[in-house]
């Protein structure tokens, strides 16, 4: 498992070519914490004496920046409104969790908000935001692999194995957060889709909808899990699945933490009749039909509150999600889905951090084909040290534990004439970890993997860079004595 230096170069050539295009569209759009001037600043700039217990009523908000961005889409972002009364000793921290929601909208590259004592009765708040580039026409370079670990260990990195094309992003369509998306892709598959999501369309801005569609088509596809846990790929020279979906949500988000999404879809999948057969994998569908339709439907929950949306230092964020595939109870793809995530982040002095996730779920009923069984091994469930395997089931449980410290943080220089586009910022976080995870699937699909208590430790690296990029370097050790280097990002 373990990689060479010369493999390890070659799993970051895509790296390197995506930052490279975000270094060039981006223009190092790196979030940069500021809270403002501060409170003492503040009352330091008016004659009046501030007791720290009185109450200010806030008078105004004052927003500056937003070129794009509608100021009413961040004034809702905030914890205190106009006409509201504070404490003046709870003013720091009140600006400091208004921030946070501002910046985790995704818009901003810098968020500052400072208070402005007017005297003994009002203040004002002023927000000073700079506007990340919304329009990011990306070069697609997609490996048909579940990693690049995979892609290199086992097909050598062939380059027969990638689709590419274009994805074009406007992040903030019409300036209140809408976000719209086209997909081309061609190569080892065929991908075009769209996505369009409206988070606030009413006046009110609670509430919110999305919708999305696409074709694929793919010459490979996962038919079987072996019995030590390896996909097993059914391909040919021509597609052997070609699928279709159509969607659409109705979001809703009263409050700044609480969110609610209600998705309904429908989702067509041909695949290659020879997939069914005895040889092969009978049970892929539960049925002797090699196209199914189906209708999808989806309740999440959502609380989130966390400092960085994006690489989250401190706060929490759960999940739980209600999927119904098909309208029956039993046989071909029907399956009722309940799935629960909770992640914890915990601050500590001298830039120690930690944090844990869990997450579970279970499949009903237990009698699910091949298509619907997916379990640890995708996503983000999977075992740090088992980025080969797969381990299927109907019921799973998951938990990660990290403890990490900021090792190091540098900037490099762009050479170009900018304040905030001048200088490209980095962060390296060193860490260990360990993970423990369980799926169970019925016993007539045992592999060596399932039905047991599995587990994995390890150090590694993460780099923070370009705004929303993270690269992690880890060196694991799995529960079968297995050691290896790998790379996610």
């Amino acid at each position: 498992m373990a990689f060479l230096s010369s493999t390890f170069a070659q799993i970051f050539l895509p790296f390197r070519l995506q930052i490279i295009v975000f270094i060039a569209v981006c223009c190092a759009n790196t979030p940069v914490y500021s809270q403002g001037s501060g409170l003492k600043d503040a009352i330091s700039n008016t004659k009046t004496t501030i007791d720290s217990t009185a109450k200010l009523q806030l008078r105004k908000v004052i927003v500056v920046g937003n070129r794009k961005t509608k100021s009413y889409i961040i004034l809702r972002e905030m914890q205190v409104k106009v006409g509201d009364s504070v404490i003046v000793s709870n003013i720091p921290a009140i600006l400091e969790v208004s921030r946070n929601f501002i910046y985790n909208t995704t818009l901003f590259v810098q968020v500052s908000l400072s208070p402005i004592i007017i005297d003994s009765a009002n203040f004002d708040i002023n927000v000073d935001v700079v506007e990340r580039w919304y329009i990011f026409p990306i070069p697609v370079f997609q490996l048909a692999d579940r990693s690049y670990n995979e892609w290199i260990e086992k097909y050598n990195a062939s380059l027969a194995r990638v689709s590419y094309g274009l994805r074009f992003y406007h992040k903030n369509a019409s300036g209140r957060n809408d976000q719209f998306s086209i997909t081309l892709i061609n190569g080892f598959t065929r991908n075009v889709s769209f996505t369009y999501k409206a988070p606030y369309s009413n006046p009110s801005l609670t509430e919110g909808v999305s919708a999305e569609g696409g074709l694929s088509q793919t010459r490979e596809i996962p038919f079987k899990t072996s019995d030590k846990n390896n996909i097993i790929y059914f391909k040919n020279d021509r597609f052997v699945k070609n699928e279709w979906f159509i969607g659409g949500a109705y979001i809703s988000r009263k409050g700044l933490k609480k969110r609610e999404t209600f998705t309904l879809g429908f989702r067509h999948i041909k695949v290659d009749d020879s997939i069914l057969a005895v040889s092969n994998n009978p049970n892929f569908f539960n049925s002797d039909k090699a196209s199914q339709n189906f209708p999808e439907l989806e309740y999440k929950l959502q609380f989130i509150d966390v400092d960085n949306i994006i690489y989250p230092l401190k706060g929490y964020a759960a999940t739980f999600i209600i999927n119904k595939r098909g309208l029956g109870i039993t046989g071909n793809i029907n399956r009722l889905t309940l799935r629960a995530v909770y992640n914890l982040y915990f601050t500590y002095q001298r830039k120690w951090y930690s944090s844990i996730r869990i997450s579970g779920e279970v499949k009903l009923p237990f009698d699910q084909p091949y298509y619907n069984s997916r379990a640890l091994g995708y996503r983000d469930d999977y075992l740090r040290g088992d980025e080969y395997f797969v381990i299927d089931g109907v019921v799973s449980a998951l938990a990660k534990f990290d403890l990490k410290k900021e090792a190091l943080r540098f900037n490099v220089p762009t050479f170009l004439k900018s304040k905030t586009y001048g200088r490209i910022p980095f962060i390296v976080y060193a860490k260990t970890f360990f993970d423990i995870g369980y799926s169970y699937i019925q016993p007539e699909f045992d592999t060596r993997l399932n039905n047991r208590f599995l587990y994995s430790g390890g150090l590694g690296i993460d780099v923070l860079t370009l705004y929303d990029l993270k690269i992690s370097i880890e060196y694991s050790l799995n529960q079968l004595g297995q050691k290896g280097l790998f790379l996610h990002n």
